[in-house]
C-alpha cells in the first residue's frame, strides 16, 4: 500500500510537471495530448467502478459519456457557459440518465445485460442523431470553452491543470469509495451475489448506486472533453465508443485500481504513434489486445508494476 501511495505522488508530480517541461522542449502540442488521455482515464476508471468491482459487463457506457458533453453545447446555445454549473448539470443530467438506464438493466444478468445496456445506448444515440437544432448527425460546434472564476480555459495549459486536479481528485475519491463498506458489500456482489442476497443485503440497490454513480462520472468525463474538442459529436455515444471504454479496461487491468488510466494511457498513446505509420492501426492494436488477454490477464498495470497489485480489489479477480 505504502509502494502504491508513493508511485502514485510521483506520476502526479510528474503530471503536474509535464507542461512546463514539454513548453521548455517545444512540445506544447503533447499538452493537449495528455489532456485528453486524462479524460478518458477519467471515463475508463468510471466504468471500471462497475465493471472490475460489480461484475457489470456494461456495452453502453458512452451513452452516459456522451450525453454530459451534450450537456455543455445545449446549456451553451442557451447562454449558459458557467463551469460550476455546466458541469455538475453534465454529470447530475449522465447519472440521472444511469439511474434509468441501470433501473430497467439490473433486473437481468449475463449476456441479456450485455445486450440491454447497449440497445438503450444506441437508443440515446439515435435520439440525439434526431435533435436538428444541436446539430444533429453533423454534430456541434462550441462557440468557446466554459468559464472558471480565475481561470482561463482558453490556455492550454491552465485548462491541463483543471483536469489534473479534477482527475487526481476523482481518483482519490475512487479509491475511497473502492475501500468503503459500499464498496467491500459491492465486491462480495460481484464474487456471489446469491449469498450477499442471503446475507440480507439490498443487492439491486448497492448496483443502481454502482451504476448511476459510473454514469455521473463518465458524464463529467464527456464535459471536459466536449471543451477538450470544442466539438460534439453523436460519434461519442456510439456502441464503438463503449467498446474502447471497455478495451481500454481490459488492457489496463479489470478490477485494479489504476487499471483504466493505464488502459486509456497505453491505448491513445499507441494509436497516436500507430497513426504516423499507417491507417490500418486498428489491427496493431488488435494484436496488443490478444496479447494482453493470452499474456497478462491481469492487465498491464498488474504485470508491469507489481505496486498495482495492492491496489486490486480485495479478493478480486482480473
Amino acid at each position: 500500500m505504502r509502494k502504491a501511495i508513493i508511485g502514485s505522488w510521483i506520476v502526479l508530480l510528474a503530471l503536474a510537471a509535464f507542461p512546463l517541461v514539454a513548453e521548455a522542449m517545444g512540445l506544447d502540442f503533447y499538452v493537449s495530448v495528455v489532456r485528453r488521455v486524462l479524460i478518458y482515464a477519467v471515463a475508463a476508471t468510471s466504468l471500471n467502478l462497475i465493471l472490475g468491482y460489480g461484475g457489470m459487463v456494461a456495452l453502453g457506457h458512452a451513452a452516459f459519456f456522451g450525453a454530459g458533453a451534450y450537456v455543455v453545447g445545449i446549456l451553451e446555445s442557451y447562454g449558459v457557459q458557467a463551469g460550476l454549473i455546466v458541469w455538475p448539470a453534465a454529470a447530475a443530467l449522465a447519472g440521472v440518465l444511469a439511474l434509468l438506464i441501470g433501473a430497467v438493466s439490473l433486473r437481468t444478468r449475463g449476456v441479456y445485460f450485455i445486450m440491454i445496456t447497449l440497445a438503450f445506448a444506441q437508443m440515446v444515440y439515435y435520439v440525439f442523431i434526431s435533435l436538428r437544432q444541436y446539430g444533429g448527425e453533423d454534430g456541434l460546434n462550441l462557440a468557446g470553452y466554459s468559464s472558471l472564476p480565475g481561470v482561463d480555459l482558453a490556455d492550454s495549459n491552465s485548462f491541463y491543470y483543471v483536469v489534473l486536479v479534477l482527475f487526481a481528485v476523482l481518483m482519490w475519491a475512487f479509491g475511497r469509495l473502492v475501500n468503503s463498506r459500499f464498496g467491500t458489500a459491492l465486491q462480495g456482489i460481484r464474487e456471489n451475489e446469491s449469498r450477499m442476497e442471503a446475507l440480507g443485503y439490498p443487492v439491486f440497490r448497492l448496483k443502481l448506486a454502482a451504476f448511476a454513480i459510473s454514469g455521473a462520472v463518465a458524464g463529467l468525463a464527456g464535459a471536459l472533453l466536449a471543451n477538450h474538442n470544442l466539438f460534439i459529436s453523436p460519434s461519442l455515444m456510439h456502441w464503438t465508443q463503449s467498446a474502447n471504454l471497455l478495451v481500454m479496461v481490459l488492457v489496463g487491468g479489470i478490477g485494479l485500481r489504476y487499471g483504466g488510466v493505464v488502459g486509456a494511457v497505453v491505448m491513445l498513446a499507441l494509436e497516436e504513434v500507430l497513426r504516423m505509420w499507417t491507417e490500418y492501426w486498428h489491427l496493431p492494436l488488435g494484436i496488443l489486445l490478444l496479447c494482453v488477454v493470452f499474456g497478462a490477464p491481469r492487465g498491464l498495470a498488474g504485470l508491469v508494476a507489481p505496486w498495482f497489485a495492492g491496489a486490486r480489489v480485495r479478493g478480486g479477480r482480473a
